[in-house]
């Protein structure tokens, strides 16, 4: 065999063992999902939180003032079909400090957020995440509100001026001002 046609070989074996490891060591590494990481700032962010849930009247107000957006992380379906008007979206499942960096500009700007389970008279639009036990024993349904892990998130990510929509609001009221192809 020729010299060079040696060489080709050791390179291509070369290659394909370097694929092969880094497939087999990519396949044995540990998830990204760090269970007890996510408790311990949940466990954070439940403490603080509790000074952070605001009145509709306060919402509004603070949603005038200068330095504060209001973000809503429903599905995008959702917010494009009816949102709190001059919300700003961002998926939930798309939050990574860049994505979030892009329309949050700083740390310090005030956030509020609002999801589904504020609302009721629209599930079109506004659909309560809630579980409803099957079991006669059961007492009562458990929401599965967005505004929990979403405050978790931003606050895990830095953004720790975030402020809850507290109240429960009829989405056909004039409470509130919305915009979005169903407006």
């Amino acid at each position: 065999m020729h010299p060079i046609d040696m060489f080709k070989q050791f390179l291509s074996l070369i290659v394909i063992c370097t694929i092969s490891c880094s497939t087999i060591n990519a396949q044995n590494l540990p998830s990204k999902v760090d269970f007890d990481a996510f408790m311990k700032v949940a466990s954070e962010v439940e403490e603080y939180r509790k000074n952070r849930l605001v009145s509709l009247q306060n919402f509004k107000k603070m949603a005038s003032e200068p330095n504060t957006i209001i973000l809503d992380t429903r599905s995008k379906a959702m917010y494009e079909q009816k949102h709190v008007k001059g919300a700003v979206h961002l998926n939930f499942s798309d939050f990574t400090q860049e994505n979030l960096a892009k329309i949050i500009p700083n740390n310090q700007v005030r956030i509020l957020i609002y999801c589904n389970n504020n609302f009721y008279n629209e599930p079109d639009f506004f659909a309560t995440k809630s579980f409803v036990p099957l079991e006669v024993s059961a007492e009562k349904e458990i929401t599965l509100a967005l505004n929990i892990p979403t405050f978790i998130n931003l606050y895990a990510y830095g953004y720790k001026n975030v402020y809850e929509l507290k109240d429960l609001i009829d989405a056909r009221s004039d409470q509130l001002t919305y915009g979005g192809l169903s407006e």
